[in-house]
C-alpha cells in the first residue's frame, strides 16, 4: 500500500515554508510563480502526484501517485553565484549521493545523474525564476521510491524499493531537502571542497565514454576529469583533451 506524504511532519523541518499537495502539474512551476511572489528562499514545495513533470531537454517524467520523492526547493543566490551556474546541477547530484549511498549502490554519472545498478533512479531539472531584480532558481527533482518493472516510465530506470526494503518516503523527502540545502549552501559561498567531493563520488571519471553532443555530434573517448566549472574532459583517441559544458554522457562497456 502507497501512503500519502506526512504534510505536518515535512512542515516540522528547519526550512521556511513548505508547500504540499496531493496533486499538482509541476513542483517547479508553482515554486517558480511562489518565487516570483516573493517566497522565502529555501521554500521547498512537495507534492504525491506530479501529472506534467520534465526532465532536462524536456523530456517527460511520469509515475504513479505516492511512488516517488517529488520535491522543488528555492534558491537566492547572489550575483557572484549565478556566475558558477555550470557547477549547481553537479551539486544536486552529489546531494542525492549524501543521501543514498549509506543504503544502496549508487553511482552519479556527469552531470547529475543518478544511478542504481546503471540504471537512473532520480530526474533532476533546474529552471531559472528570474535572474532581476535579484536571482531566484528552483532546482526539482523525482527520485523513485516504489515503481515496480511494469510502471517505469523507460527500461533504463529504477526505483529504491526495486533493490531495498519498504522505504519512508516521507523520512526521504525531508533528508533529500536538508541535504540539498546543505551542498546548495556550500555551492553559494564558493565552498572550495565542492567539486573535489563531486570528483570521488562521480563513475564517470576512468571510463570509457559517448558523449552526445549538441548538433547530432559524439565524441569517444576517456572521461579523465572534471574541471572545477564543472565541464567534463574527455581525451579523444588522437590524444587531444576536450572540455564539454553540455551532452548526454554514456558509459562504454570494454569487450
Amino acid at each position: 500500500m502507497r501512503t500519502p506524504l506526512d504534510a505536518e511532519k515535512l512542515r516540522a523541518l528547519p526550512l521556511p515554508r513548505i508547500d504540499y499537495s496531493a496533486e499538482t502539474g509541476s513542483t517547479n512551476a508553482d515554486l517558480v510563480k511562489a518565487a516570483l511572489e516573493g517566497a522565502p528562499e529555501w521554500t521547498a514545495a512537495v507534492t504525491d502526484f506530479q501529472s506534467a513533470g520534465r526532465g532536462r531537454h524536456g523530456r517527460v517524467w511520469t509515475a504513479p501517485p505516492m511512488s516517488q520523492c517529488t520535491l522543488s526547493l528555492l534558491i537566492r543566490p547572489s550575483a557572484e553565484a549565478v556566475d558558477r551556474l555550470g557547477t549547481m546541477p553537479l551539486v544536486t547530484g552529489l546531494a542525492l549521493i549524501d543521501v543514498l549511498s549509506s543504503s544502496y549502490n549508487v553511482t552519479l554519472k556527469w552531470p547529475n545523474d543518478v544511478l542504481i545498478e546503471g540504471r537512473k533512479v532520480c530526474g533532476i531539472l533546474a529552471e531559472v525564476a528570474q535572474f532581476q531584480p535579484s536571482p531566484a532558481i528552483v532546482i526539482g527533482l523525482g527520485l523513485n521510491v516504489s515503481l515496480t518493472e511494469d510502471e517505469l516510465p523507460v527500461p533504463h530506470a529504477i526505483s529504491l524499493e526495486m533493490v531495498g526494503p519498504e522505504v519512508d518516503r516521507t523520512q526521504l523527502v525531508g533528508d533529500v531537502l536538508l541535504a540539498l540545502k546543505t551542498r546548495l549552501t556550500q555551492w553559494m559561498n564558493d565552498d572550495p571542497s565542492l567539486m573535489d567531493d563531486y570528483r570521488k563520488v562521480c563513475s564517470s571519471i576512468g571510463q570509457q565514454v559517448r558523449v552526445h553532443l549538441p548538433g547530432d555530434k559524439e565524441l569517444l573517448g576517456e572521461c579523465v576529469g572534471v574541471a572545477d566549472d564543472g565541464l567534463i574532459q574527455v581525451r579523444s583517441e588522437d590524444g587531444e583533451v576536450h572540455s564539454i559544458a553540455a551532452g548526454d554522457v554514456v558509459h562504454l562497456r570494454l569487450q
